[in-house]
């Protein structure tokens, strides 16, 4: 006689599952440019009742928590692949190159939370741990003399940054090889005015 399992089991399986689709919807519809679903519309497209929604998640904070993890997963290994080049301007030039492939993964995430962000204290915080990351992972590169120079730094930092990636590609429209040209253009610019090799 084949044993089956506990019913507790089974609850727990289609609870996973359910969660699973919840996300997934909302990854979905960010990811196609419903940059700010309501939790009906998460729930239609995870085809659940919305009570299953939050039975689930506390509130629409700690769904867009789990959405960010999900895409935090999947750029880290880009990010924690260390920079290629002999110098530390070609480790800047390639760190930019690279971040034009995160910054494209995450763009309707990032803009997204980013409308979200002056209502909710986690995407708040998320939004300046992002920041903080960003203008390290440039610093961690840069010679002495050069993290000295705070102009210079800063500098650097904006132009590598996010917000300058979303004004070329989302406001301006440029296509991507356009976008990358720019960003070079400007950060050639500005590493010439820097010291160092």
């Amino acid at each position: 006689m084949s044993k089956q399992a506990p019913l507790g089991d089974g609850r727990r399986e289609r609870s996973r599952s359910s969660r699973s689709k919840i996300v997934a919807a909302l990854l979905d519809l960010v990811g196609k440019g419903d940059v700010s679903p309501s939790a009906a519309r998460v729930a239609e497209v995870a085809g659940v009742g919305l009570r299953s929604v939050f039975r689930h998640f506390e509130d629409m904070d700690a769904l867009y928590r789990e959405m960010g993890e999900v895409i935090e997963a999947r750029i880290l290994p880009i990010l924690l692949q260390p920079p290629g080049g002999a110098t530390w301007k070609e480790k800047v030039f390639d760190l930019a190159e690279r971040r034009a492939k995160v910054f494209e993964t995450i763009m309707p995430y990032r803009i997204s939370a980013n409308l979200r962000r002056f209502e909710s204290p986690y995407l708040m915080h998320d939004y300046r741990r992002m920041l903080r990351f960003e203008s390290e992972s440039i610093e961690a590169h840069l010679p002495e003399a050069v993290r000295a120079d705070a102009a210079g730094a800063r500098g650097l930092n904006v132009i590598l940054s996010f917000q300058t990636w979303r004004l070329l590609r989302h406001d301006q429209e440029l296509p991507v090889a356009a976008a990358k040209d720019v960003v070079r253009r400007l950060l050639g610019a500005a590493l010439a005015e820097l010291p160092g090799d």
